[in-house]
């Protein structure tokens, strides 16, 4: 099997085609989760605003989804996130019942998708005080209270990718970058090494077309339509502290929110827009009004308006949604969507992160069923990802805590490289956590070839730019190190 496409959905693909003992050869023309997948809003949810949209199916995947990640393939990667409706004026009593209601529907999908109370607590009402220990940056005038619930959060999509991608190759499968297909058939495809130019043919029995927005350059017949998701980076002090995931209402949109995620670095992540976009480019822009609308949207709820000067780093990625009519593009349906040309190319579009296992498993049962390979059930509902192992065990293991976030039973063996080089051992610049036994990790385990891969997504420092700058001279001298 063929697979193109490493993000979130191509890398799953590949393993589970792999998993199942197939011989598997997965192509991007760049890099791990180079694309879509690391311009997420780092959740695992549980689909509450499919619910609003009376939209069942597509919340309950996202739900049975989110608690595959949380119990099973990723505990290392993901946790509770509490999120934090605050009872402002801009929340009238309707707005209030029709959210509640929703949580209510939440968490019976909760129970039905398995996913226990002890990992996502049932949501609760807070008095004012109460709230403002959550988020004390809150604006203190017309606040009655806050609407407490839970849901699931990623350390990063881009580590989850690489995750996914690692426990592939595991299996057999071929996991190869900066490899571009340039023409793409039922039968195999051509491919140009981005790298030496050289070119030649791939032939396979069954071909997987995950390449997200640019699907439809390799493949007729379907129209995609794009939509830009922005997100800014701003630091936790800059809205007076926050520990829960703050929505705060769009004026006259139902159901809709600006939302500020905290991170455990420090860090919150705002987001986010749902624009229509007409090119597709390789590492899309964030433009000015998404900025003004985020930073006018949430600054609403606080005490202190925020300011362009409050944003430390911003992205946006493009949502590969298949066109189905819809007058907006936030109206644009999130089911994904599996295509057969007529020559046997299986397409993958639309979607979510939190459920690309399973769309992953669909497209590999298409492509399996079209060219009667024999292969049996997916088996990845129960596989676990390189790291992952029951939270009790992680709890257990010798190793900083922010390094079993993100490599989890391998935490000790990247802590490892430390004691062996010590250079290795201390933040890459002043404010900067990520350590340089991280990146030489990255290059001996994680397929990172550039500083590029190394500083903007085997780690994220690439968000914020100043701290890309600083850690640039180390992340070149380890780089050249290690050549």
């Amino acid at each position: 099997m063929l697979v193109v496409g490493l993000g979130v959905t191509g890398a799953g693909a590949a393993l589970d085609a792999a998993s199942r003992g197939l011989s598997v050869a997965a192509f991007d023309a760049h890099d791990l989760a180079f694309g879509t997948s690391r311009w997420s809003s780092k959740l695992v949810h549980g689909g509450l605003r499919y619910l609003a949209r009376l939209d069942v199916g597509v919340a309950y995947e996202c739900a049975r989804e989110r608690g595959v990640l949380l119990t099973r393939t990723a505990p290392h990667l993901t946790r509770a996130l509490p999120m934090l409706l605050p009872l402002t004026p801009a929340v009238p009593a309707r707005t209030l019942a029709l959210y509640r209601a929703g949580i209510a529907g939440g968490d019976a999908l909760r129970r039905a998708a398995g996913t226990p109370a002890r990992l996502l607590p049932r949501a609760r009402r807070l008095s004012a005080a109460q709230t403002l220990r959550w988020a004390p940056g809150l604006r203190r005038a017309g606040l009655r209270g806050g609407q407490l619930s839970w849901d699931g959060q990623l350390e990063d999509d881009a580590r989850l990718v690489v995750a996914i991608a690692r426990t592939a190759a595991g299996f057999g499968a071929r996991i190869l970058t900066r490899c571009r297909v340039t023409a793409l058939a039922g039968d195999g495809a051509q491919v140009r090494d981005e790298l030496t130019g050289a070119q030649f043919t791939v032939r396979a029995r069954a071909v997987v077309n995950a390449a997200g927005v640019w699907a439809g350059d390799l493949v007729e017949g379907f129209r995609l339509r794009p939509s830009r998701g922005t997100h800014l980076v701003l630091r936790a002090q800059r809205l007076g502290g926050l520990d829960a995931e703050l929505l705060v209402p769009v004026p006259g949109r139902r159901a809709q929110f600006v939302f500020a995620i905290p991170q455990p670095d420090g860090r919150v992540y705002v987001g986010t827009t749902d624009e229509p976009v007409d090119t597709v480019d390789d590492v899309p822009a964030a433009p000015g009004s998404d900025v003004a609308f985020l930073l006018d949207t949430l600054g609403s709820a606080l005490d202190t308006p925020l300011q362009l000067s409050d944003v430390d780093g911003a992205f946006a990625g493009l949502r590969p949604m298949l066109d189905d009519g819809s007058a907006r593009s936030a109206d644009v349906s999130r089911r994904h969507a599996i295509l057969t040309s007529p020559d046997g190319v299986v397409t993958v579009v639309g979607g979510k992160l939190t459920t690309y296992r399973r769309m992953a498993e669909q497209a590999v049962d298409a492509a399996v069923r079209r060219h009667r390979l024999a292969a049996p059930p997916s088996r990845t509902a129960t596989l676990p990802l390189v790291g992952a192992a029951p939270r009790a065990e992680l709890a257990r293991l010798d190793a900083p805590e922010r390094l079993l976030r993100r490599y989890g039973t391998e935490a000790p063996a990247v802590a490892a490289l430390s004691t062996v080089d010590s250079s290795l051992a201390g933040p890459l610049a002043p404010g900067v956590p990520t350590t340089g036994a991280e990146l030489l990790w990255a290059l001996r385990h994680e397929g990172a070839l550039d500083v590029d891969d190394l500083l903007d997504r085997r780690t994220r420092i690439g968000l914020v730019p100043v701290d890309r700058a600083a850690a640039l001279p180390a992340a070149q001298a380890i780089l050249a190190s290690a050549s």
